[in-house]
This record gives C-alpha cells, sequence and structure tokens, in this order.
C-alpha cells in the first residue's frame, strides 16, 4: 500500500497540473457515477492526509483512498483513445489527462463527512502543524507493541511497513517493544525522523533514508537500512523478520535489542 510520501506527492502533481483548470470529469468504469455532475466545474484544492486524498471541486470534495491496488497515471493531451474499462475517474484539461485505477475508496463526501473522516486519521508528519503528543501519550499508556503503533493510522498516519522498519532502525527500538516502555524521547526522536524523511520522500519520489557508499549504485534496497535486507547495514548482523501488527517487520537483533519478557 503507498505511503503518506507517495499521496502527498500526488497531491502536489495533481495540484500544479489541474488546480484551476475548469474539467471534463468522468468514470469510464461507471464505478463513480458522481463524476458526470463534477464536469465543467474548477478544481479548486487537492490535499492529503496520511494515506487519504482529497480534491475539492467548486462545490464538491471527492475523497480518494488508493489501497493496495490503486494508483494514478498521468497522459499529455486529451484522454487516451482504446479501452477504459478500469478506469474509475478520469480528469482532463483537454492539454493533459490523469486516470485513476483500483482505488479502494473515490467518493463524493459532504462537510460532514470529510470531518469525520479527517478526524479518524492521525497526526500526519508531512502536514505542518500536526501535533503528535497526543498519540504519543495514547502510546505511552498501551501494552500494544510499538511496531503495531506506527501502522494505526488513527494515531500516526502515513507511516507505513518501509517507514516503519526503517524509523525504528534508526531510534534503536524493537518493533515488539510494548509502547508504554518507548521513552518520549525516542518517540519525538521518530517524529522528527518521520519529517524529514517522508519529505525527502516526496521529493525524490520514492523511499530513501539511507546514502548508500561511495560506488555503490543506489537501487531501492541499498537507500534502505533494514526493510527487506538480509544484513544489518551497520553491524551486518542477520536481518529477523517478525510478524508485528498483521505485518513482516525488518529487526537488527543487536542494533535494536528485544525487550525483556
Amino acid at each position: 500500500m503507498p505511503e503518506g510520501h507517495t499521496l502527498h506527492r500526488l497531491a502536489r502533481d495533481l495540484g500544479r497540473d489541474l488546480v484551476g483548470h475548469t474539467l471534463a470529469v468522468s468514470s469510464p468504469q461507471g464505478r463513480f457515477a458522481e463524476a458526470e455532475g463534477l464536469s465543467g466545474t474548477e478544481l479548486v484544492h487537492v490535499s492529503a492526509r496520511g494515506k487519504h486524498l482529497f480534491l475539492r471541486f467548486s462545490g464538491a470534495v471527492v475523497h480518494v483512498h488508493l489501497g493496495l491496488f490503486g494508483r494514478f497515471r498521468r497522459h499529455k493531451g486529451p484522454p487516451p483513445e482504446g479501452p477504459a474499462s478500469t478506469v474509475r475517474l478520469r480528469l482532463s484539461t483537454g492539454e493533459l489527462t490523469w486516470d485513476l485505477r483500483g482505488p479502494t475508496a473515490c467518493a463524493l463526501v459532504d462537510r460532514e463527512a470529510e470531518e469525520a473522516l479527517l478526524a479518524r486519521i492521525g497526526a500526519d508528519p508531512l502536514v505542518e502543524g500536526d501535533d503528535p503528543e497526543p498519540a504519543f501519550r495514547a502510546m505511552r499508556r498501551s501494552s500494544r507493541a510499538i511496531g503495531a503503533l506506527l501502522l494505526d493510522q488513527s494515531l500516526v498516519s502515513g507511516i507505513g511497513n518501509v517507514y516503519r522498519a526503517e524509523l525504528l532502525f534508526l531510534v534503536g527500538v524493537h518493533p515488539e517493544t510494548p509502547g508504554r516502555d518507548v521513552s518520549l524521547e525516542a518517540l519525538r526522536r521518530l517524529w522528527q525522523l518521520a519529517v524529514e524523511l517522508l519529505a525527502v520522500g516526496v521529493a525524490k519520489n520514492r523511499i530513501v533514508t539511507r546514502t548508500p557508499p561511495k560506488g555503490v549504485r543506489a537501487t531501492r534496497r541499498e537507500t534502505l537500512y533494514v526493510y527487506k535486507r538480509r544484513v544489518c547495514t551497520r553491524c551486518e548482523s542477520s536481518i529477523e523478520k517478525p510478524t508485528v501488527g498483521g505485518r513482516p517487520a525488518y529487526v537488527c537483533p543487536v542494533c535494536q535489542p528485544k525487550p525483556e519478557a
């Protein structure tokens, strides 16, 4: 599933191309019937919050959640010819077109529904001014593993399995550590790293947490510390892969000591 940097990058790119334009809006797939009512209206703003995207038209808001399989694709020129039966939402200026396929959610939301959605989304490291302290308090009262808490989008939003692995490694915390045993200092350090590294993800349009050694090609594997690696990039210990929060976690047993039972 795309992590928060992907949604914020999409918001930036969609906004750059489409905001201020009166759009031709359609749903070739037919599963977003409300699209027809948006056609001929102006896109006013695009924003992201966690793993959610909000497209604000003059008079309406579309909520998108990409889920596991959703993706946007950009085409130059008018809508492409040929089969479009998988396109849930098509946005076109006539000079360029964005197609959305396979989202978990794509729906019009009124103000009440939008506010309810936003209230369920935790603090986002990429939203300036978002306050993570309530999430920290909740985490430090919890017996749940910190690795599970970081995936709880109602606490902190936008962090998925890759960022979880990398952030916990960088602060030296094992993902199975109960939230109540993680220091406030470590949580604040993790948040600051999330702010910095997700911003790098937006800029580079991919997750990068590590600069490879000189002469080593910057492949995806080489730009990560522990995620899907066999050995630790610092101490060369074998990476372990416990299941935490229903997802495989990647952890160095030396750099991230396991909590005592």
